[in-house]
């Protein structure tokens, strides 16, 4: 499907990329409760996707079912268990070499996200993400990134909030994701890259997007969008 806007040529590109589910393979928060399967959780998974409990409940209910002197178990697991997304490197060097600024906007969690792109040299200020303390009884979620003025989904990691620090007029913003966290980012994008519900939530509210399986779909688009506007 086609991109929206048409003075792209003029426009600086900027990618705005999720993690669970989009960098990594697996869904990492969900992949961490399922494995540890506290009492009570499936039925919040089933709220944040239906959208019936905000991003930043519904996931701060869930780590909360933790203790959290697990610590350890919980973020070796995070870490050994996920798996990159094939050609999130060549993504990383396609944008590099067509000075393309890429963020990665995560409703995840700074324990796994942080571990698993270190090999990568992303520069930190271009990582968002939300905390963790595991000082208190029970894991708390930490919410650095909340939603600005223009907001009020309770998004927990607001995507749109940063995606509004880069102006339409100035950017072509492209957004890639997969679920629930990256719903109302779409809204805001310019071109879309989207798998599993966030396909479901493209087609429902009519937003142009394009499926992609690996990110070696998405350099492909990428290239022939730039031709197009040559």
């Amino acid at each position: 499907m086609t991109s929206r806007g048409t003075d792209a040529a003029n426009k600086k590109r900027v990618i705005f990329c999720d993690f669970d589910g989009t960098i990594t393979e697996n869904d990492n928060i969900i992949a961490i409760i399922k494995h540890f399967n506290p009492p009570g959780w499936e039925p919040i998974v089933n709220d944040i996707i239906g959208q019936r409990k905000s991003v930043r409940q519904g996931v701060g209910e869930l780590f909360r079912l933790i203790p959290s002197s697990m610590e350890r178990e919980v973020i070796d697991y995070a870490v050994g268990n996920a798996r990159i997304r094939g050609g999130f490197e060549e993504l990383l060097a396609y944008s590099k070499a067509n000075d393309i600024d890429f963020y990665v906007t995560s409703g995840g969690i700074d324990f796994f996200v942080h571990a698993l792109l270190a090999p990568y040299g992303i520069p930190a200020d271009h990582i968002f993400c939300n905390g963790s303390d595991f000082s208190g009884e029970r894991i708390e979620i930490t919410w650095p990134h909340p939603c600005d003025d223009h907001c009020s989904n309770d998004c927990g990691m607001c995507k749109p909030a940063i995606i509004r620090r880069f102006p339409a007029e100035q950017y072509t913003r492209i957004l890639i994701g997969d679920s629930v966290t990256d719903f109302e980012g779409a809204k805001l994008a310019d071109l879309v890259f989207a798998r599993s519900h966030l396909i479901a939530k493209c087609k429902e509210l009519g937003l142009p997007y394009h499926e992609f399986s690996t990110f070696h779909d998405v350099v492909e688009i990428l290239q022939q969008q730039e031709a197009n506007v040559r």
